[in-house]
């Protein structure tokens, strides 16, 4: 049981390292910060990879506690904060990295600028899910691309964790969404508003004919990386196309790219949390992602299946066997 001054949270000691409930001191916010009651905190591939000491570039050391999504109520501000109050419902991607405490704990303290005001129309579960893969896909799509009305966009990998989003918000700025997928996933593209492409059964040279008249795409989002990026390269319009990936591990000829004079961004989402720069970029997008859901034009994908701090091990379990249909989020507190 936590005191009043004292918080429950879980924390790895090792690589590969069981996950432990220990009590620990409530921080307080200072000028900047925000003090957050955690209602949940959402489950990324990326926090599996933390915790068996894979992510190198994630500089998170151990012990610590993990958890890179969160959402939760505002219990208290720095001094200088006056667009956040107590009661506030907030989410955003807010730690588990960089030696930061993550969000599988009771509370956490955040930088303001990471945080924006939960969508009112959904669950504090349901937003917990949201903040990585739709600043993933917005950084890709609208800060790189300049995604607008008129253009043909291809998601590589539509109907997974950034790739579903990426669809929704290319819909939603007015563009003509393809996406490919596995056959299993077609209904869902559709429903999502895309024209699906199985690419287990589909070629470059077939989808360009079919779709843009031999063209190319204006955007092509890559979200798998691997030989899906050299396909990208192939599929993205001459002089105007750009790719953008959010999985760029690898080594790859940029030739295809090139003779199509063609142009490449790459989306690193967590430099903010590493280097402390365009911190704010992070709740603005978040603050437009809240808009767009509240529009009705952009819903994360959840998994049903509900767990706590006593069934972590199975959450983890779940993605690490990519056995989740949607993103997996634990409950830390009762909204």
């Amino acid at each position: 049981m936590s005191t009043q001054y004292s918080m429950q949270a879980l924390q790895i000691s090792e690589a590969n390292g069981s996950f432990k409930l220990i009590q620990q001191s409530i921080p307080q916010p200072g000028p900047g910060q925000v003090l957050v009651k955690v209602a949940a905190s959402g489950i990324n591939p990326l926090d599996l990879k933390i915790r068996a000491g894979l992510a190198a570039h994630a500089k998170q050391p151990f012990p610590a506690v993990l958890g890179i999504d969160m959402a939760g109520e505002v219990v208290a501000t720095g001094s200088d904060i006056h667009h956040f109050v107590k009661g506030d419902k907030v989410y955003g991607m807010t730690g588990g990295v960089a030696g930061q405490q993550g969000s599988l704990a009771q509370y956490q303290l955040v930088d303001a600028d990471f945080l924006a005001k939960a969508p009112s129309n959904i669950s504090l579960r349901q937003a917990a899910a949201m903040p990585l893969v739709v600043i993933t896909a917005w950084e890709g799509l609208i800060d790189r691309a300049k995604v607008a009305a008129g253009h043909k966009v291809l998601v590589q990998g539509g109907a997974g964790g950034v790739g579903h989003v990426a669809v929704q918000l290319a819909k939603a700025f007015g563009a003509e969404v393809y996406a490919t997928a596995s056959a299993k996933d077609a209904d869902y593209i559709r429903s999502l508003g895309a024209v699906f492409i199985d690419y287990r059964h589909t070629t470059v040279a077939q989808y360009l004919a079919e779709h843009t008249n031999n063209t190319g795409f204006d955007i092509v989002y890559n979200t798998m990386g691997g030989t899906s990026l050299d396909l990208a390269f192939q599929s993205v319009k001459t002089y105007t196309g750009h790719v953008v990936s959010s999985l760029g591990w690898g080594t790859h000829s940029i030739a295809p790219l090139s003779f199509k004079a063609a142009s490449y961004s790459g989306v690193f989402t967590l430099l903010p949390l590493l280097t402390g720069q365009h911190r704010a970029q992070h709740g603005a997008i978040l603050r437009r992602a809240s808009q767009l859901t509240e529009q009705g034009l952009l819903a994360v994908r959840l998994d049903p299946e509900e767990f706590d701090f006593g069934h972590i091990e199975q959450a983890y379990e779940k993605v690490a066997t990519a056995s989740n249909n949607g993103k997996v989020v634990v409950t830390v507190a009762a909204e």
